[in-house]
């Protein structure tokens, strides 16, 4: 548990957390902003992220043959977390070479392999959605979602519509909790922004 404080009070530290008001992908207007595009640039902490999220899969007795990062975020934590736990990666293009060999999906796979999807966090589950069907196209069965964030906005449920189960190393209710603790956010702004999550 300590381990996961400091990486919420690192993702603060860094940046990945800001607050202000935001458009999300799901066309949301959000009081709070997870960019972890910058874990590139903090190679330390990416080893946190990735060690944490190896610990997760070890905790969660998630069964799977090789790894799948999602593109673009997804893919440097998924890089890492192979690099952490020795496990195979592969990832799925968001578009298809149009030379070479014009893959959708990068990386050794066989037909019937089971894929963990990895990601960077997850809001309502649309781009997970998105990224199963040239895996499932390719013969891969994906079972399990691992992030690094579940922002607690319906995600879970939609991919268990999908038969899919979600893992997640923080959710954003934890990250807000450790901040305030800690000083680096109040009380008052931790309280609207997790009523803002529960309504939206």
């Amino acid at each position: 548990m300590e381990q996961i404080s400091s990486i919420a009070s690192d993702l603060f530290d860094i940046g990945c957390v800001k607050f202000g008001q935001f458009k999300l992908k799901s066309g949301l207007m959000s009081p709070i902003y997870i960019d972890l595009r910058l874990l590139v640039t903090y190679p330390a902490v990416l080893r946190k992220v990735a060690q944490a999220m190896g610990a997760k899969i070890t905790a969660a007795g998630i069964a799977f043959d090789r790894l799948a990062a999602i593109p673009y975020a997804g893919l440097p934590i998924g890089v890492a977390v192979a690099l952490e736990t020795g496990l195979p990666l592969i990832y799925p293009r968001k578009e298809a070479k149009e030379y070479g060999t014009a893959k959708l999906i990068e990386g050794e796979f066989h037909s019937g392999e089971v894929a963990l999807l990895v990601d960077d966090l997850i809001t309502k589950g649309t781009a997970k959605i998105e990224s199963l069907k040239p895996m499932t196209d390719a013969g891969l069965h994906v079972k399990d979602v691992l992030v690094l964030i579940d922002r607690e906005q319906g995600g879970a449920r939609e991919l268990a519509a999908y038969g899919v189960s979600l893992h997640a190393v923080l959710t954003l209710s934890q990250i807000l909790d450790e901040l305030a603790s800690v000083g680096k956010l109040t009380g008052a702004t931790r309280d609207e922004i997790l009523a803002w999550i529960r309504a939206n």
